[in-house]
């Protein structure tokens, strides 16, 4: 905006002084202020406000002046309440420096004229910036010119001051203008959106996080948003990503809103792309799950790995070795909701676990093959050729990590409020295997992982390959009844025990079967005296008329606490 449109505006009780010369030249912000030295808040093109406290003097005059113009701000306008008429010295300061000074009538607030021009300029930014953003979209859309989501995130920060990222629903970066989100705060805003839209809430979603206000606005998938409207959310709830603003957008105007909405969709089109990107790998994969599952000959699986490899990991030999994770994705039904084709849900947000958080945004991480067949999904996770890890502290570390625990920790909390109270997610992962012929075994170990996975409370679960050496790939396959008797028959007794005496027997008995039976060191991680160990001991005895002494009573008393 222009000076002579503030002095032209009878209700901003604006009196030019001097400057008329200098009327056209252009206000891109407003600062009020009554240090003697503000240039350091200054960035130029703004109107000062001014209450002259600074000004005990009239030689306070000159150097205040000079200030200014030096930072290039377009205008001063001091107030009239403290001193009445602007002293003379201010006047021909202000006339030496050409710098336009206007006399602010005492019954007008600095508020008023500061709201009216940042109004006026944010709309004016807006304006440019819509502007900007259509021809960013015509270039995206046409070919991979436009810059992807960083160039329009550039656009949201230089010419509205709005810092914004785009997140993944697990949290992970995708795209960002300046300074990264912390981790854990890219999580906890996924996880916020996430929640929110389970609840069907309109976005955009705002909420406050250790004092700061964000704006978080779904990015839909365009493909689908031109066409019906998804039947339930629950198939895009976990794929979709979201652009955190940090901003509160409760009191923007439409205009605004309408910018934002249309930045989502431009941001949309770079995802479209993407996904198009991954046909390639998904028709790889699901071309060599099909040849395992039907028991093809390891030369003709070999042949198709010898295709893919490049695809996925190109550098790295026609040879490296593989590892196959396996997911699944589960509703209840028991609300009485129409089911949901889980296959394609679980397909996409395997891709999005897999991809290496290190290298968040660069294609170049985004070569995890991953099919689905039925209601689960199964990644082919290539990795770098060499020595195969004897354990899994000797792993390679690659976008996968080879652990399956690691594999969701910084994505549970997002992804649990995504599946809300209905939804499950279990994953299991096979060893790496060097060949085409070690594949079905590496497929159907990762498949007993997730069953192992299946079995454990909670709505977000991993096991690994490792975990099936173990007693606990019995667990899974032992029939519910039978699983709830075992453990009321040994359990209960002392749960009722504990809940009438406000004794502590089952986590007595856990200490004792974690210290293999020690007595000694049981007694010191309990922080209680040998005797009193043994009496407890025996009171567990006694109530379940078992004997902790025989192997074959530990091992009955340490399942049913596993199947607890």
């Amino acid at each position: 905006m222009r000076l002579r449109a503030l002095l032209e505006n009878d209700a901003l009780g604006l009196r030019l002084l001097g400057g008329e010369d200098e009327l056209d030249r252009s206000v891109r912000g407003v600062m009020t202020t009554d240090l003697k030295d503000p240039s350091r808040y200054l960035s130029g093109g703004e109107l000062v406000l001014t209450g002259l406290a600074w000004l005990r003097e009239p030689a306070d005059a000159e150097p205040f002046v000079r200030i200014l113009t030096a930072a290039g701000v377009a205008a001063l306008a001091a107030g009239e309440a403290e001193l009445g008429d602007i002293p003379d010295d201010l006047v021909q300061a202000c006339s030496r420096h050409r710098l336009p000074l206007f006399a602010v009538n005492e019954s007008v607030a600095f508020a008023t004229i500061t709201e009216h021009v940042v109004r006026q300029v944010s709309g004016e930014r807006a304006g440019d910036l819509a502007a900007v953003v259509d021809r960013h979209r015509r270039l995206m859309t046409s070919g991979p010119a436009g810059g992807g989501p960083e160039a329009v995130l550039d656009l949201l920060g230089s010419d509205l001051d709005l810092r914004a990222w785009v997140l993944s629903p697990t949290g992970r970066q995708v795209a960002g203008a300046g300074q990264p989100l912390e981790p854990a705060l890219a999580a906890a805003l996924a996880g916020e959106h996430l929640a929110a839209t389970r609840t069907g809430r309109r976005g955009p979603h705002r909420l406050a996080v250790q004092g700061t206000a964000y704006s978080l606005f779904p990015i839909r998938n365009t493909a689908r948003a031109a066409g019906p409207v998804p039947r339930d959310v629950r198939e895009t709830v976990l794929s979709d990503w979201l652009l955190a603003v940090e901003a509160d957008a409760g009191d923007w105007p439409a205009a605004r809103l309408d910018l934002l909405q249309g930045v989502t969709q431009l941001i949309a089109v770079e995802r479209d792309r993407r996904d198009a990107a991954r046909t390639v790998r998904r028709r790889l994969a699901q071309e060599v799950l099909e040849l395992v599952q039907t028991g093809a000959a390891p030369a003709e699986i070999a042949a198709r790995l010898r295709v893919a490899a490049p695809v996925l990991l190109p550098g790295l030999g026609a040879a490296p070795h593989w590892q196959v994770v396996v997911a699944r994705v589960e509703w209840d039904q028991d609300g009485g909701q129409p089911p949901v084709e889980a296959g394609p849900v679980t397909q996409a947000l395997l891709e999005e676990v897999l991809v290496d958080p290190a290298t968040a945004g660069a294609d170049s991480s985004d070569r995890i093959a991953v099919a689905h067949t039925g209601e689960e999904a199964v990644a082919l996770v290539p990795l770098a050729a060499g020595p195969l890890p004897d354990s899994e502290d000797d792993a390679p570390k690659t976008a996968l990590g080879l652990h399956a625990d690691a594999l969701l920790a910084a994505v549970r909390a997002p992804l649990s409020a995504g599946l809300g109270d209905d939804g499950r997610l279990t994953l299991g992962v096979s060893a790496a295997v060097h060949s085409a012929e070690g594949l079905r075994g590496a497929l159907e170990e990762a498949r007993h992982a997730r069953r192992v996975a299946a079995a454990r409370p909670g709505r977000v679960c991993a096991a690994g390959h490792h975990e099936l050496a173990s007693h606990v790939l019995l667990l899974p396959f032992v029939p519910d009844d039978v699983r709830r008797a075992f453990t009321a028959r040994l359990l209960d007794p002392l749960r009722d025990y504990d809940r009438r005496h406000r004794a502590e027997l089952i986590p007595t008995l856990e200490a004792f079967l974690d210290c293999d039976g020690s007595w000694t060191r049981c007694a010191t991680r309990l922080h209680l005296h040998v005797n009193t160990l043994r009496y407890r001991v025996g009171r567990i005895e006694q109530l379940t008329g078992r004997d902790l002494s025989r192997l074959e009573d530990k091992l009955d008393f340490f399942l049913a606490l596993r199947m607890s």
